[in-house]
């Protein structure tokens, strides 16, 4: 790929920001146009009785921050950047499975000492309360953030028919734009995806071949891809 290139950011907000950042440096173009974007809910949060807490992103550490200011329990974070967020907002004891729920469910089943609580969306991507309950793991879920669907600009879907690449990291919003590439002529767009997941609802939407995925859920493979 070209440096200078222009590279579609899909992902909400502050996230999103966070990519284009690291997207420039590798000195491609960043275009900053979010699939969806994140609401913070006043929910209600039971922490008796609760031996750990657990978050699936960054959006869940800072949807339960503001709810919040509890930061003695230990946390599971699914990956890297999620157990950042959570160390940024003053969590110590924070343990990274560094993969996808599955994961984060076998880390916490090993290591969790009581009930855990999960904090997360509305519509998550993954079960991991059901998980962890499979796996005899006491767990309960708070449903500290939603996120809603967004357009993008017509600009911008209007350029989707020349060479172009788009950055997916939710299967959401790689759904949103199957969606909207529906009897688009998108023979020259490549889509960068942060896992298979996220890649499936592209089936048969772009060409074959112009879809892949990164062999970890992790921002650093995802970007891995995008240099090849």
């Amino acid at each position: 790929m070209e440096e200078g290139a222009p590279v579609w950011i899909t992902r909400a907000r502050p996230g999103a920001l966070a990519t284009a950042e690291r997207v420039a440096a590798l000195g491609f173009m960043p275009i900053v146009e979010p699939l969806l974007a994140v609401e913070f809910l006043n929910a209600e949060l039971d922490l008796s009785h609760v031996a750990a807490l657990a978050f699936t992103s960054a959006n869940g550490v800072e949807g339960f921050a503001r709810l919040s200011d509890a930061r003695g329990l230990p946390v599971f974070a699914v990956g890297r950047a999620t157990a950042k967020a959570a160390q940024d907002v003053g969590f110590v004891g924070v343990s990274s499975a560094d993969g996808d729920v599955e994961d984060l469910c076998a880390l916490i089943a090993a290591g969790a000492a009581g009930p855990v609580l999960w904090a997360g969306a509305r519509e998550p991507a993954g079960d991991l309360v059901g998980l962890l309950r499979g796996c005899g793991v006491m767990a309960k879920g708070a449903t500290v953030y939603e996120t809603v669907e967004r357009v993008p600009s017509a600009d911008l879907l209007a350029r989707l028919d020349a060479p172009f690449t788009v950055l997916l990291h939710s299967p959401r919003a790689a759904r949103i734009l199957a969606r909207l590439l529906s009897g688009r002529n998108a023979h020259g767009l490549r889509a960068v995806c942060l896992s298979e997941a996220v890649a499936a609802p592209l089936t048969g939407v772009i060409e074959p071949g112009s879809v892949t995925f990164a062999p970890r859920p992790d921002e650093s493979a995802l970007l891995d891809l995008l240099k090849a």
